[in-house]
């Protein structure tokens, strides 16, 4: 008999609820190495930035079999090494959890949450170990339960194959509701945090159909039998961060439907089921399908690649689309969504600047880590992304005689990547060459590679949809709404601003706008306009009425009372509207299930 691989045995406690403390223990057994090196991850695999969670580590203590202190050198800011004499070892040390997020560490009243990047350490060179795990609520919270998809042993032990496995499943300890749904034989898990009462029959039945046409999309085998939807509910924030079986979700606590309510297709109840849908579809589509250098990646520092417009971008595709096809959400909703992501996209000048591979490169050090002025300089591989998987699709149909579209090559992928090989990267060009016979050469060096517009007019013609572009209905249009019959500002402004207790926070500045030509900057408060004290409702009657001479501002800055000038340009077209003008094209192309 083969003798059995050396465990590396884990606990997880919360030490404390008021201080936000994780205790965390490490059981090594006897190495024959003089010495190991432990390391925490320096960023968390879906967000690409480098976040330094060990500097949420204290107490970090290590002893022998026999209880007695070794010696601990630190090597760098992530990196301990023990000396163990080849003898088994205990390594004790607690983790700050106070990170509002769904990337890091978490501890409340009604909650501890973890990522397993911010809180188990690895042995180098033995990340290939099984790990055991053990859970334990705090004595004083009997109501806390365990909520994770981590294969389960026994009462509160946890297994993993390996490091990697162990650190891809986030936990919950504490208060929450939850229901499950199946769907094709896979179990479903949606679970908020705390106590409120959601309209879960209504939630899950949405959701039910989101997550049969992913499952359906790829095929079986799927790669899950259970599925964790893991919601942390606050007063307000946003986000989601894919794991292999299971996501981490963070949503403002009352922009969900309640128990009881009346049905309302509301803006934050489509955006709650297209980010479970998103998140959903990184289970195939990141997961499993990846970049090359990130099957395994170096998580102690950075680690490029120029292909995040295909995983976020195709995602962010589906993540909407899936809603219109399934019938959540109605045909013009849909394409208002569109009209409101091409909206972004048009104010956003960083897109004659940056083309959506360089954003990817660059997602390190320019898109994670945005200023108010990086609007003017970069561009989302999210947004734009999504838009160039909208028109490759079509352009898939119509260079094919619709013979295929992005679902095909979504499914190539998946066939001849889903075993996380890693793709190459000129994956999508060389796929629909090889395999669909295709050429799109021409489309990716303008619209990935290149700064150059996806050409929406052409392409929405053949789906039986048309495309306008208007000025402003407000100050706050986000687009997608038509200006028939409406009064819109005429003249143009050209700044983010946020409403502050007398007069407006200026939060970015649109290069060669009027605000950009008056000389306001970020972080100006602007004040007063022509000697009245000003809000966002004032400021738009002031641009929207005639006027034959420039707006006075009155602005402090870095407090300096300063005088300034906006002059009267014209109001640019920059919103997008879209319509359905051939229903029958338009419904066939989103093949409504």
């Amino acid at each position: 008999m083969a003798p059995q691989s050396p465990v590396l045995q884990y606990s997880l406690s919360v030490n404390s609820v008021s201080q936000h403390l994780f205790d965390v223990t490490l059981s090594i057994p006897a190495i024959d190495s003089e010495h190991l090196k432990l390391s925490l991850p320096g960023w968390i695999p879906g967000s690409y930035m480098v976040r330094d969670f060990s500097r949420n580590i204290v107490n970090f203590s290590a002893t022998n079999s026999k209880g007695q202190p070794i010696e601990v050198t630190l090597l760098d800011k992530q990196q301990w090494q023990l000396t163990t004499g080849g003898e088994a070892a205990e390594v004790t040390y607690q983790v700050y959890a106070f990170d509002l997020s769904v990337r890091s560490a978490y501890i409340n009243d009604e909650y501890a949450f973890c990522n397993g990047t911010s809180v188990f350490v690895s042995v180098s060179g033995f990340e290939h170990l099984p790990c055991e795990l053990v859970i334990k609520s705090p004595a004083n919270k009997p109501d806390w339960q365990i909520e994770t998809t981590l294969p389960h042993l026994e009462d509160n032990r946890f297994i993993s194959a390996d490091y990697d496995e162990l650190i891809d499943h986030p936990i919950f300890i504490g208060e929450c509701t939850s229901a499950d749904f199946e769907v094709d034989g896979v179990t479903f898990t949606l679970m908020f945090s705390g106590t409120t009462e959601y309209d879960m029959p209504r939630l899950c039945a949405d959701l039910e159909k989101v997550c049969q046409h992913h499952l359906s999309l790829f095929g079986k085998p799927y790669p899950v039998k259970h599925y964790l939807f893991m919601t942390l509910i606050a007063n307000e924030g946003y986000g989601g961060l894919e794991h292999r079986s299971s996501t981490a979700l963070l949503f403002p606590r009352f922009e969900l439907p309640l128990a009881g309510e009346p049905e309302e297709l509301s803006d934050s109840y489509v955006n709650f089921i297209s980010l479970c849908s998103h998140e959903l579809f990184h289970t195939w589509h990141v997961k499993r399908i990846k970049p090359d250098v990130m099957v395994v990646p170096d998580l102690s520092q950075e680690t490029y690649t120029d292909q995040l417009w295909i995983y976020e971008g195709f995602t962010s595709f589906y993540d909407d689309v899936t809603l219109a096809r399934v019938g959540v959400i109605p045909p013009e909703r849909y394409f208002k969504i569109v009209a409101q992501n091409l909206t972004r996209l048009y104010k956003n000048a960083g897109r004659f600047k940056q083309s959506i591979a360089e954003s990817s490169f660059y997602a390190w050090n320019k898109f994670y880590k945005q200023d108010a002025g990086s609007i003017n300089h970069i561009v989302s591989y999210y947004n734009k992304g999504g838009i160039v998987a909208l028109g490759l699709d079509i352009l898939l149909r119509e260079r094919s005689n619709s013979q295929y579209n992005l679902d095909d090559l979504m499914r190539l992928l998946w066939a001849q990547y889903g075993d996380e090989s890693g793709t190459p990267a000129n994956v999508i060009e060389q796929l629909c060459r090889d395999e669909l016979n295709v050429n799109i050469k021409d489309y990716l060096d303008a619209v990935v590679y290149g700064t150059e517009d996806v050409a929406m007019d052409s392409l929405l013609e053949h789906i039986g949809v048309s495309q306008s572009v208007q000025t402003p209905l407000s100050l706050q249009d986000k687009g997608g709404d038509e200006a028939a019959g409406k009064v819109s500002p005429r003249y143009d402004f050209g700044a983010v601003t946020k409403d502050a207790d007398t007069g407006l926070l200026i939060q970015a500045v649109l290069e060669d706008s009027a605000a950009c030509q008056a000389g306001l900057q970020i972080n100006d408060k602007l004040i007063a306009v022509d000697s009245y004290v000003v809000n966002s409702k004032l400021l738009q009657r002031l641009l929207t009425v005639p006027n034959d001479k420039p707006l006075a501002l009155s602005v402090i800055r870095d407090g300096r009372l300063l005088n300034l000038t906006l002059p009267l340009l014209p109001a640019q077209a920059q919103n997008c509207v879209l319509k359905i003008t051939d229903e029958e094209k338009a419904v066939a192309w989103l093949g409504r299930q």
